[in-house]
């Protein structure tokens, strides 16, 4: 009503202070109905400390070299999840920063031990100097990363606080993702066969920022044009 007068405005506390402190009976209980969470007292903004921010110095992105994110040498990843209907499935997604190749894993439980298994079974497929590093959000599935780098060797480091774009290649990828694993779908129902055939058709799919060659043209040179071997069958099925 006054946008041109900071006089005659009022903060978010105020307008909460006088919905929840001065109206009673009826009238409380329909003034705050209109509110859209319609909580029946007022809930403090903290509650106290953001345990995502107990990281280990060495851990967070800012001490991670700066060659990764330059992109100056292959073999650095970026992981996240996909979530399900009501948050009661998901599926990891890996995105190499340098081809944009990705890998998609099913996942059994949606919890830390869950993705440590996912993450690891699909860093296992791939050559030890491919396996550099990964660079994931503060989500607590990933409280099992020691117990990932000993498996597989890739070193984690934790993006900043709500920073989506220190992770953007695997955010750009997800989209691409969803066209196939829409929101709101159950995606337990979904085996590995079918993942490993969306990460398929994406990694064949030509990416301008890729001078319009396909993920896995440049993942493949960047395996050194190396003899056939088990492992380099796997990736390439």
């Amino acid at each position: 009503m006054h946008a041109d007068d900071a006089d005659k405005r009022v903060c978010h506390e105020t307008i909460y202070v006088a919905l929840y402190a001065l109206p009673r009976g009826e009238l409380r209980r329909e003034l705050l109905a209109c509110l859209r969470q319609g909580h029946k007292a007022r809930r403090p903004r903290s509650r106290g400390a953001d345990r995502r921010d107990r990281i280990a110095a060495e851990l967070r992105i800012a001490a991670r070299p700066e060659e990764i994110a330059e992109r100056l040498i292959p073999g650095h990843w970026e992981g996240d999840l996909i979530k399900g209907a009501h948050n009661r499935s998901a599926v990891g997604t890996l995105v190499e920063r340098t081809s944009r190749l990705v890998m998609i894993a099913r996942m059994e439980e949606i919890d830390a031990l869950g993705a440590q298994h996912a993450f690891a079974r699909l860093f296992n497929q791939v050559p030890p100097d491919l396996r550099k590093s990964l660079t994931y959000d503060r989500g607590s599935e990933m409280a099992r990363h020691r117990d990932l780098t000993q498996s597989t060797g890739v070193k984690v480091y934790f993006a900043d606080p709500y920073s989506p774009w220190q992770r953007g290649s695997n955010e750009n990828t997800n989209g691409l993702i969803r066209q196939y694993l829409p929101k709101g779908t159950d995606l337990a129902g979904h085996a590995q066969d079918e993942l490993d055939a969306i990460a398929h058709l994406l990694n064949t799919r030509p990416r301008k920022v890729l001078d319009f060659q396909t993920p896995r043209e440049v993942f493949d040179k960047l395996l050194n044009r190396k003899p056939p071997t088990k492992t380099n069958v796997a990736l390439r099925r």
